[in-house]
């Protein structure tokens, strides 16, 4: 039951960052806004998870993994319902901040209590169960967001999360044993404070590539702040005796190549459904309902992942899988620049179901190989560092995307968005993936060993 429950949390948060996207116009109509300021209800939870995730790890250690994930829960569900209620464009920032926090909260100690509770030897088949969560996200938010805004109201995009989170909090209860950290680290403010302002400028700089909401020198002011307080941070982790972010995790090869060499893949989870959005939709004309039909294949993909990874890696071994995976996964996104007016459907489906099913293969892989040789009581740390790098990761693909639509466009002395632009973004996107071969590369042949082996028996 247990990553079925943390499945419930990070579908719940992955859902809610991509639905309100489709849900803006909507929503500035009925508070007298424009779409263009409502973004603010975008990202406001972004900046609140990128802030908030770096304490969750410490939280988890002092305050109980249990207690904090059952309260994490309890303030999404009480967020989301206050967000279908709010009156006024502050009202919905506020709530949208408090959702924030839950979800950086919610997450990454709900993947302490797996990490905790789980055997090491049965953490494949977890990680390929909550891996499918994280992709349906991002692929079902947009088409359910225009279903719900078309037949229903704007307020049922926050208000699906409450059956979810009263789910999740009687599962919680019923099935979850309380852990905690017996020597109860104190907070490290200092250090806190430095990742939580680096971070945010950070994520904000990427989103800002990705939507244009900011001139060009405000995104280079926020990219140099954020690299200095990172930097700042860096050098304060190095002489704090529990720094609120471990870096000394990098140390464990298995655990700095996956965090690499993964953050390169997931360019794949923050770029590709912005690059279809823009490609169905504006290059296609397709409605957001239609082009959300089609890119659902890539969530039918991932679900018949969780049965093939553990048999495909128990077989092939991690090292072999990430390489040869990592150019396939590169390949189907690319294949995506092949899609024209003319392509037909069926044959869009296929590209995007099979790209789908390789790229949760990557992730599951790298997702398990990542906590391969963390020792349990290091796990907390674990959590909060993957969490962290996955947030950055995800958001600078769609930055990366972004730019490229941005340079093709500058290319050819234009200033509006064409097919063979967007086309440029699958390639760029393809290639990064394809690189993260490179960090796999290094991984020894008996890379997550540790992971294979049943109690009492030899590695």
């Amino acid at each position: 039951m247990i990553p079925f429950i943390v499945g419930c949390a990070l579908f719940m948060q992955m859902l809610d960052a991509t639905v309100v996207a489709t849900a803006l116009p909507a929503m500035a109509a009925a508070l007298g806004s424009t779409p263009v300021r409502l973004n603010v209800a975008i990202t406001s939870y972004l900046l609140a998870v990128a802030v908030f995730v770096p304490v969750s790890g410490w939280a988890a250690d002092r305050y109980g993994a249990r207690r904090v994930f059952l309260w994490a829960i309890a303030l999404f569900t009480l967020a989301s319902v206050a967000c279908a209620f709010s009156q006024s464009v502050p009202q919905l920032i506020a709530a949208r901040v408090a959702q924030g926090m839950a979800g950086a909260m919610m997450v990454p100690v709900g993947r302490v209590i797996l990490l905790r509770t789980v055997p090491k030897h049965e953490l494949l088949r977890a990680m390929a169960f909550l891996s499918i969560p994280a992709l349906l996200g991002p692929v079902i938010g947009p088409p359910l967001g225009g279903f719900l805004v078309t037949y229903a109201s704007w307020h049922w995009i926050f208000l699906i999360n409450i059956p979810i989170g009263v789910l999740g909090i009687f599962l919680v209860l019923r099935h979850v044993q309380e852990i905690r950290d017996a020597s109860r680290p104190r907070l490290d403010l200092y250090g806190f404070v430095l990742s939580a302002v680096s971070l945010a400028a950070l994520v904000t700089a990427f989103e800002a590539l990705g939507h244009g909401s900011l001139p060009g020198p405000a995104v280079l002011a926020l990219l140099a702040a954020g690299l200095l307080c990172g930097a700042l941070y860096v050098r304060h982790a190095r002489r704090a005796e529990q720094p609120i972010i471990d870096l000394s995790l990098m140390r464990l090869p298995s655990f700095s190549i996956s965090t690499l060499g993964g953050n390169l893949c997931r360019f794949a989870v923050g770029g590709t459904p912005f690059l279809l959005v823009m490609l169905l939709q504006v290059g296609f004309g397709m409605t957001p309902f239609a082009a959300g039909l089609v890119t659902f294949a890539g969530a039918a993909g991932a679900l018949m992942m969780k049965f093939a990874a553990p048999p495909l890696l128990r077989a092939l071994g991690y090292r072999r899988v990430l390489l040869g995976n990592a150019l396939l996964t590169g390949a189907f996104i690319m294949a995506c620049a092949l899609f024209t007016p003319d392509t037909p459907a069926w044959l869009m489906i296929a590209v995007l179901l099979a790209g789908g099913f390789f790229r949760s293969l990557q992730f599951t892989a790298v997702n398990t190989l990542a906590y391969a040789d963390v020792a349990p009581e290091r796990m907390s740390a674990a959590s909060t560092f993957s969490a962290m790098a996955q947030q950055l990761g995800i958001s600078l693909g769609v930055g990366v995307a972004a730019v490229t639509l941005n340079l093709s466009m500058a290319w050819r002395g234009a200033t509006q968005l064409q097919v063979r632009d967007v086309l440029a973004g699958f390639i760029v996107i393809g290639l990064a993936c394809m690189l993260s071969a490179l960090s796999f590369r290094r991984l020894p042949a008996d890379a997550g060993a540790s992971l294979q082996a049943r109690p009492g028996k030899e590695d």
